[in-house]
């Protein structure tokens, strides 16, 4: 199989309707040639995928022609395959199938997948072979219609022209070309789910033309910012969901970031730059600095055409920080931005603003009516009721959302009573109306509404459920109930509400004691909590308590009794608040304890803890805690995070914690030593030290089934890294990066599952065992930029392991040879062969040496077929390999501060970045030459190419005779 490279760009649509598509697939192919073959095993594996796929079932006689429904099935798909075979173009049927899907490419955006089954892309594109053979023999009998001839030939150069795939039956495997096909089209259709918006959208057709005036999408020359600003629950997310839908597509890189004002207080502006990244780039950059990721976001962004869409922003520093200037993106990007304060808008010199206005009576009637009876109108005795329900939502849709749901299916008189409560609620007061929902609650469904209000929202659903179980709330289905009263909804298995009914829910606890706040259920107004710990006012009465203070405040002066009489209290949070002294009581009922800057070493001694769930410390003084000793065993704790904890030096026995799920404990600056009992976690998911730069006591041993992700990364003084006594096949992610690793262990080959291996930086790591070939297989990403050492000849035996000190890769594949005995680079394959291959390598290797040589490192793996990023950033390589163009899924290549590197002969086919900054030595480099020359690459993916500090090819580049000789200034020492 060979990848055709190049794909056509779309230009943006000003059309505001979104294309309705029934089919993810429609099959373009000749019956004779490959219906009861490769056709009917695509449809079928398209099918077992879960893609919706329309082939025809019918073979016309030639000379038929093709029916309305075909052309509308055509019209009404997401991608088109067609299968180009040798008689393709001897059926009318056929061409005229091929006429409509390109009217339908450049109508409707619509995706097209050429394959070229048995026969060249040229053979299509000239009509030579017996591709044309069949064309012309064809052309002959309807020679009378010139014109329609000149069409197919016009149709069929334009389609060979297309990026598409080449399948030939003797050299490729047909099952793994048609899963190939199967990974391609789910890419495409992932990018084009749409983002959920509202069951009954009926007023964004009327303001959608507005919205597109402001964005001026028929301009590429320019990067565009707009502000969309209102009241709270006017429906400035819903409105930037569907824009979203309506034009992602047209991007080279879309990204919706959902919740800003309360995910930069949860996760703060470093996981939504984070966030920001992946979903543009498709990668998770590590970041650890705010200031960092600006110049990140800006470095990867400059070249795309990007639309970004930013929900509901409240704070200047969010916008520097995530938009700080139009420069960051490359021109027709769109910048759309959401929020309640329109001088943000003004301070931050959007470009256009557009306000949403509040319904008016006719939109506001219909939203209601299609909530409270499914139908655009209300029912005849339901007339004048509906009015009053508008009369009181004042044209708000997520009152007007809220309170058609609560009054479906309800009778007249139930209208009645419930109108009869809106009387009483001032008309102005929003949030009393949305209260209405709430006292229809049963009181186990109001106590998990207001946890979600307090301190849940934006939380794991699975998470919330485990702690409203363990409280006996009943979630399964008190949170189906909330769902279905619109006052939550779940998005990406997190739990959210809307920002009046957290309101909403505060101020139904403010309302229990208005003057007393130690005699209500919860506290979160940092006045009245700073009032209640300071002077021990609480009471029984108090089931939980979330602290964030405003910046700058003073430290709380705890009274250590303060929490003495909260003997209910359940959860309680500290998000940002400084201590004077700590607290020597806690009730034990605690299901969440997270706490900033705890300021004792140890909890209070009368403290068991048993009923803990989330256990989670930043900035504190904790110290060492040993659950074994505790006679209870802590069963329902599941997540432990310990952050910069610096007086933790010992993980001790976690035994009494079977359930644990995520283990935590990150840049603990003092933390040594870890217990063996981590390995006998056996539902551990998440197992972290990240950054814990003093850890060298590590579990000798890992048999962790569940276990997902490893993340030993920043832990400078780890020298030594467990044997692996199981399949492991369930860890996707092994982080080692910065770490004093020396040695890998053979027994790594049981990590069979692995997808993303980091090794950037292990400086002391010496080689790699050959055992590492089998979980290589299915990777994705490996990081071994800084691994010096695996750059030098190592022990006795004189292998070069992961080495390059010849003057030439290839010099080092020749000499192994023989080693290697003339195999061919591996295939996968549903019979077996594969592993089979590998195997035989591996025992071909194993009675020399247990270490693999450098020259099979580009040769031996599978993962070229997998592998998108590859950084080998800081090794001694003197020239990139050849066979590095087989490297057929990959996108980065890192080859940065590569010092000896002279030259870098061939790409991979679909690479789209190439960083060799600081390559001081490199000197040829002939894509370079050819996009000098022809203004532009072969190689129609490529995108960026980062040469800045490599003196010698700035020396050609600028004694290089182009017609644009500012073409290498104006990018700023990158090319493309």
């Amino acid at each position: 199989m060979a990848f055709q490279l190049g794909a056509s760009s779309s230009s943006l649509s000003s059309s505001p309707s979104i294309h309705p598509h029934n089919y993810d697939v429609f099959l373009s192919f000749r019956g004779k040639d490959v219906r009861y073959k490769f056709i009917s095993h695509l449809n079928r594996a398209l099918h077992q995928s879960g893609i919706k796929t329309y082939m025809d079932g019918v073979d016309l006689e030639r000379g038929e022609q093709i029916s309305s429904k075909l052309f509308k099935a055509i019209e009404e798909s997401r991608i088109s395959i067609i299968v180009l075979s040798k008689n393709y173009a001897a059926s009318k049927w056929c061409l005229d199938e091929l006429l409509k899907i390109l009217e339908c490419k450049k109508t409707f955006k619509q995706i097209v997948l050429p394959i070229f089954y048995e026969i060249k892309p040229s053979d299509v594109r000239d009509q030579r072979g017996s591709f044309g053979k069949a064309f012309t023999k064809f052309g002959k009998k309807i020679k009378d219609d010139i014109k329609l001839l000149e069409y197919w030939k016009e149709a069929l150069e334009e389609v060979a022209k297309l990026s598409g795939l080449e399948y030939t039956a003797f050299g490729d495997d047909e099952s793994e070309f048609i899963q190939n096909i199967i990974r391609w089209v789910n890419s495409r259709i992932l990018n084009q789910i749409p983002l959920c918006v509202a069951t009954y959208p009926i007023v964004i057709e009327s303001r959608i033309r507005d919205i597109y005036q402001h964005l001026s999408l028929e301009r590429n020359d320019i990067v565009q910012m707009v502000g969309i600003f209102g009241i709270g629950g006017i429906g400035k997310t819903t409105f930037s969901k569907d824009i979203y839908n309506r034009i992602s597509s047209q991007f080279e890189g879309s990204c919706f970031l959902s919740n800003i004002r309360e995910n930069s207080k949860r996760g703060g502006l470093i996981k939504l730059q984070e966030i920001l990244l992946f979903e543009i780039l498709g990668e998770k950059l590590g970041i650890y600095d705010a200031y960092r990721g600006v110049n990140v976001i800006q470095d990867k962004l400059r070249c795309k055409r990007i639309l970004l869409i930013l929900d509901d922003v409240d704070e200047l520093d969010q916008l520097k920080k995530l938009v700080g200037d139009r420069t960051w993106f490359g021109l027709g990007s769109r910048l759309l931005i959401t929020t309640r304060n329109q001088q943000l808008l003004k301070i931050f010199e959007v470009d256009s603003k557009y306000e949403l206005m509040l319904l008016d009576d006719n939109e506001a009637l219909r939203l209601f009516s299609l909530h409270a009876f499914k139908k655009e109108e209300p029912l005849d005795e339901y007339v004048e009721l509906s009015k009053q329900v508008i009369k009181y939502a004042q044209g708000l849709p997520l009152a007007l959302t809220v309170l058609g749901s609560d009054l479906k299916d309800q009778s007249i008189h139930q209208w009645e009573i419930a109108l009869d409560k809106y009387k009483s609620i001032p008309h102005k007061d929003i949030q009393s109306v949305l209260q209405i929902s709430y006292d229809d609650l049963e009181d186990n469904e109001k106590e998990m509404f207001l946890d979600i209000a307090f301190f849940f929202k934006g939380e794991p659903l699975a998470n919330i459920k485990k702690i409203f179980d363990s409280c006996n709330f009943f979630p399964d289905y008190g949170i189906d109930k909330l769902i279905k009263k619109c006052l939550i909804t779940i998005e990406d298995k997190n739990v959210w509400m809307h920002d009046l009914l957290q309101d909403m829910g505060r101020e139904i606890v403010r309302l229990e004691s208005p003057l007393e706040p130690g005699e209500r259920s919860r506290l979160w107004f940092h006045k009245d909590i700073r009032g209640v710990l300071e002077e021990s006012s609480g009471t029984n009465k108090v089931a939980g308590m979330i602290i964030e203070m405003p910046e700058g405040e003073d430290a709380i002066s705890l009274d250590p009794e303060a929490f003495v009489q909260m003997k209910r209290l359940r959860v309680l949070i500290n998000r940002n608040a400084s201590f004077t002294s700590g607290p020597n009581y806690l009730s034990n009922e605690l299901r969440v304890l997270d706490w900033f800057e705890y300021p004792l070493q140890s909890l209070p001694p009368n403290f068991r803890g048993k009923k803990l769930i989330i256990f989670q410390m930043h900035s504190s003084f904790i110290g060492d805690l040993n659950f074994s000793k505790c006679f209870i065993k802590f069963k329902d704790m599941t997540i432990m995070r310990f952050h910069d904890c610096n007086s933790l030096t010992k993980v001790l026995d976690l035994s009494g914690v079977p359930n644990l799920r995520d283990l935590y404990v990150e840049r603990c600056t003092s933390l040594v030593e870890v217990h063996d009992s981590v390995v006998s976690l056996e539902n551990l998911i998440h197992l972290s030290f990240l950054g814990c730069s003093n850890l060298r006591i590590f579990p000798t041993s890992l048999k962790l089934r569940s276990l997902q992700v490893l993340n030993l990364s920043g832990c400078l003084s780890l020298r030594s890294f467990p044997e692996i006594q199981c399949e492991m096949k369930s860890l996707s992610t092994l982080n080692l990066g910065s770490t004093a690793v020396e040695e890998l262990p053979l027994s790594i080959e049981n990590l069979t599952g692995l997808q993303f291996l980091y090794l950037n930086s292990c400086r002391n790591l010496m080689r790699l065992p050959i055992s590492i070939i089998l979980p290589l297989q299915h990777l994705r990403k490996l990081r071994i930029g800084g691994c010096t050492n695996l750059l030098k000849k190592m022990g006795d035996d004189r292998q070069s392991i992961l080495t390059i000190e010849s003057p030439t890769m290839e010099d080092e594949i020749s000499s192994s040879e023989e080693q290697l005995q003339g195999l061919a680079p591996p295939t996968n394959s549903s019979n077996g062969s594969s592993e089979l291959e590998m195997l035989n390598r591996h025992n071909s290797f194993q009675s020399k040496s247990k270490f693999f040589p450098t020259s099979s490192f580009f040769t031996m793996f599978n993962f070229s077929l997998t592998l998108t990023q590859l950084d080998l950033s800081g090794s001694e390589i003197v020239s990139l390999p050849t066979s590095i163009k087989g490297f057929i899924a990959l996108i980065e290549l890192y080859l940065r501060d590569c010092k000896k590197l002279e030259e870098i002969l061939e790409l991979p086919p679909n690479i789209k970045l190439v960083y060799a900054y600081e390559c001081q030595s490199l000197e040829r480099f002939p894509e370079v030459s050819r996009i000098l020359e022809f203004n532009g690459s072969h190689i129609r993916s490529l995108q960026y190419i980062e040469l800045d500090g490599c003196d010698k090819m700035h020396e050609k580049i600028w004694n290089y005779k182009v017609p644009n000789p500012l073409l290498w200034k104006v990018f700023g020492h990158a090319i493309i």
